[in-house]
This record gives structure tokens, sequence and C-alpha cells, in this order.
């Protein structure tokens, strides 16, 4: 599955939700089917509210499986990330003013099995998540 939408806050839901609807396939739990969701949501959360800053781009989600693994990508072509290392650190936050801020990748590797995450300053960033089922 791919999908291509607009980076507005507006369209979070309709990722979780088209997540959520990709994976009832794969007949997996309530509970994983919540971790998910919330993984998806931190990750398009992030490439709306940092890889676009103020302008609107497009966010791409794809999603796959092989067996029970699931993968799960979320690309923007935003700004991107100086420093994915200080990024992925519990708390870190270039908006304090935010709610939850700074807990975004912590959220993604507690519910997901791996997560890698690609990003190049104006080039965009790009989020692997894997979870087996």
């Amino acid at each position: 599955m791919r999908l291509d939408f607009l980076s507005k806050t507006s369209n979070e839901g309709f990722a979780r939700m088209a997540v959520s609807a990709f994976i009832s396939q794969l007949d997996p739990t309530i509970d994983a089917v919540a971790e998910i969701k919330t993984a998806v949501s931190e990750a398009v959360t992030n490439a709306i509210v940092h890889g676009y800053e103020g302008v609107t781009g497009y966010v791409t989600l794809s999603c796959g499986w092989t067996g029970r693994l699931l993968t799960i990508t979320v690309e923007d072509k935003g700004r991107g990330i100086s420093d994915i290392a200080m990024a992925r650190t519990p708390l870190f936050t270039t908006k304090p003013e935010h709610e939850r801020s700074g807990m975004g990748f912590t959220v993604m590797e507690n519910f997901m099995d791996s997560v890698e995450v690609y990003s190049k300053p104006m080039e965009g960033t790009k989020v692997v998540m894997v979870k087996k089922l």
C-alpha cells in the first residue's frame, strides 16, 4: 500500500485508519493494532510538524509485509534532520511549546521491533518501522 497525502495535521488520523485497515488482513491482536497506529501517528506527526514546519508538502506512507513481518515507511521531502542521534534522544525537541514534545522516536521504538531513520538536511526524512505480528 502506498498513500501520498498533504502535510496537514488532519491527515494524521487518516494515516492511522489507513494502516489499521491495511493490517487487518494479517489478523493482528488489538494491542498490536493500537501500538502500530500510535507509531504511525508519531512518525506522520513528526513529518508534518518538523519536516514541513509552516509549509505544505506531501507525506508518503507505505506498508507491506512478508510472512508476519510488517514494514511501514513514512517519508517527507521537508527540512530533514541534521543530527539523527540527537533527535532520537528521549525528551529532545526543537518544539518545546508542543505537548508531548521529544517522545516521538521513543514511542516508535517502544511499539515497533525496529526503527530506522534516514535523513539529510533540506532533502527530507524517511522512517522505516518493522513489527513482527
